[in-house]
């Protein structure tokens, strides 16, 4: 059964600059004007059900598709991360909009308690006849995982008692007893969002719910493809062609290959970890590592980003990973958070926190503008100026991802055994956690990720002995720590430092992470970083931007013997850390006109100056690189 359990968001309180900051300012900017654009592009008035239906804001695709389809799905996130950021500073009004939305859910919902509002509003006959394309049990998932978090943040339940009522129709339709449809999402995510239901009622049958969609899962005969020809649909109708795009293709234990969608397989997993370990399944445990082995050592990019194509908005082969082509879908990214911390919760190890630091960091952080307002949808790695941030998208599902991912950092901050504390991430943030028979409050101070001085003080109340385990990250060589003012000897576990002791009041444990800017190199099988090399201070990955060079970025050169420094810049971008070298250029003063010569340009010395990659894009498009030539 379950060893660790992630610290609940709302338990945590956030006290460091770096994440301070982006909480306030999704509070503040995003969560209001994200509010803005639901009403703007009449996602609030489809909750509404006017009849007869108005014409679609979004025209069908050539494949007879729209994303208005699961508008449902976005007002679901929009709420989790307003109930998130309410955890951090309480808002009358952002709550009363949540208020007003739950009226119209309550209005919407059918007596048998089915809630959908497209189909509702437009298709009431179709209900539950392309499970493969049309995304119902998605929005069901994304609405639950909005009632949840708003009933963490206000103890308020009336949106849980809606979605509650929601799960229990579609407990009756889908399941393995007669009658009853062998269906699953065609994109998964309500799966993990019954586990959410699940801790928070601990009424077994959300869970069992969650079990079955997993283990239904590829099962033969297959049910896409019965649902299909009930349809009356022909076979070369869907688009993607495979089944592979939404891991259906065979049962999730014999799947070894992280293929198709990225943010469906990564939600699919991070369901399966967690039901790994609420139920002991050593099958589940099993497959989660060999596809965590398989996506992380052949199909992702240094920035924590995952996805290179945009035909499936998921993955291709192994070491494809091209720059300039990059997809990454932030929502990828901000889902392998979300998987990192369940791993972490079936077996404390390094790999997992270090992966789930790196993602959240560099592209799910990238997905959204230092002003709150603009996002990404894709995130490059390389790009000649054309590719720049937008403040909505027909398809707005990376907007409200990135807001709750950030809202709820602190969910991701500490774990909790019957008698350890694990710190996963450092950035300041106080807890006061049960433990050892009783309760201590934990204090972390720090300046992360700009230093990596990290101090921890502990208040036990009738604890008896237990562990504090600190992660080490990966990147951190030469990590030291003093308990007490008394250097102690770091030998780590799996990359986590353990102290196991009687803790008093006032107990003080400093742990410093030498923090300095360092090459990575990739593997040579990854042709386009051939000849290359990507900059990385502590968890962030730093790229070069046009505005902060003397030359088109293109013909920038890092050389091997370049000594790399630090420049803490208060004036750039609210205050980064930027790495400084003395780089080189191609010079073509003496080129001519001519397009080909029989000798290379001379390269000439030019100082190089990289940003972190989060940051990117953020006075404007311009040209940048996260790989430069050697």
């Amino acid at each position: 059964m379950r060893t660790y359990t992630s610290v609940t968001f709302s338990d945590v309180k956030i006290t460091g600059p770096f994440w301070s900051e982006r909480l306030d300012c999704v509070l503040s900017r995003t969560i209001p004007s994200q509010h803005q654009k639901l009403v703007e592009y009449a996602m609030l008035d489809s909750l509404k059900l006017p009849q007869p239906a108005p014409p679609l804001t979004i025209a069908r695709n050539v494949h007879n598709f729209t994303t208005q389809i699961f508008w449902d799905s976005d007002i679901g996130k929009w709420i989790e991360a307003a109930a998130y950021a309410l955890s951090h500073r309480r808002d009358p009004l952002i709550e009363a909009q949540i208020e007003a939305i739950i009226d119209d859910l309550e209005r919407a919902q059918a007596p048998d308690g089915y809630l959908n509002c497209w189909y509702l509003g437009r298709e009431p006959q179709n209900r539950w006849t392309n499970l493969r394309d049309n995304h119902e049990l998605y929005n069901a998932g994304h609405l639950l995982e909005g009632a949840v978090a708003y009933f963490h943040t206000t103890g308020r339940d009336r949106m849980l008692r809606v979605m509650m009522r929601y799960m229990d129709h579609i407990a009756e339709v889908f399941g393995p007893e007669p009658g009853q449809k062998k269906g699953y999402p065609g994109h998964q995510e309500i799966e993990l969002a019954l586990i959410k239901l699940y801790h928070a009622t601990q009424i077994r049958k959300y869970l069992d719910l969650a079990t079955y969609f997993i283990n239904q899962r590829g099962a033969q005969p297959h049910y896409f493809d019965i649902e299909r020809d009930a349809r009356g649909e022909p076979v070369a109708a869907f688009h993607q062609k495979t089944y592979e795009y939404n891991q259906s293709h065979k049962p999730v234990r014999e799947q070894t290959k992280v293929v198709g969608h990225a943010v469906r397989a990564m939600y699919m997993y991070t369901a399966m970890a967690d039901l790994a370990a609420e139920l002991g399944d050593a099958s589940l445990e099993k497959t989660c590592e060999a596809l965590w082995e398989d996506v992380t050592r052949t199909r992702m990019y240094v920035t924590g980003g995952f996805g290179p194509s945009a035909s499936n908005e998921g993955f291709t082969g192994d070491y494809d990973l091209p720059n300039d082509t990059a997809y990454a879908e932030t929502c990828a990214s901000v889902a392998m958070v979300f998987w990192a911390a369940r791993m972490l919760n079936l077996n404390l190890d390094d790999q997992y926190g270090d992966m789930l630091e790196l993602a959240l960091y560099n592209t799910s952080l990238a997905g959204l503008s230092r002003d709150g307002t603009q996002y990404f949808y894709d995130n490059k790695l390389e790009s000649d100026g054309n590719h720049q941030r937008w403040d909505w998208h027909p398809c707005p599902c990376c907007t409200m991802n990135v807001a709750r991912l950030v809202a709820s950092v602190a969910g991701y901050f500490y774990s909790v055994a019957e008698a350890e504390v694990a710190v996963h991430l450092y950035g300041g943030a106080e807890v006061s956690l049960p433990v050892a028979g009783g309760t201590v409050r934990l204090s972390e101070v720090s300046d992360y990720p700009w230093s990596g001085k990290i101090a921890i003080t502990l208040d036990p109340q009738g604890t008896e002995a237990f562990t504090l385990a600190l992660r080490i990250p990966g990147w951190a060589k030469g990590a030291s720590a003093r308990v007490n003012g008394q250097s102690v000897p770091i030998q780590t576990e799996r990359g986590y430092f353990k102290l196991h002791r009687a803790w008093a009041k006032g107990d003080v444990v400093d742990l410093m992470l030498p923090i300095a800017p360092e090459r990575v190199y990739a593997h040579p099988a990854v042709r386009q970083d051939l000849g290359r090399v990507a900059l990385r201070r502590g968890p962030l990955v730093y790229c070069v931007e046009q505005q902060d060079i003397n030359c088109p970025v293109a013909q920038v050169r890092l050389p091997a013997t370049a000594a790399l420094s630090q420049d803490w810049r208060a004036d750039l971008l609210g205050g980064i850390m930027v790495i400084k070298a003395e780089g080189a250029r191609v010079d073509l003063t003496a080129w001519g006109q001519s397009l080909y010569q029989n000798h290379p340009p001379p390269v000439v010395p030019s100082p190089l100056t990289a940003v972190p990659y989060y940051i990117w894009c953020n006075r404007g498009p311009n040209p940048m690189q996260v790989w430069l030539k050697e």
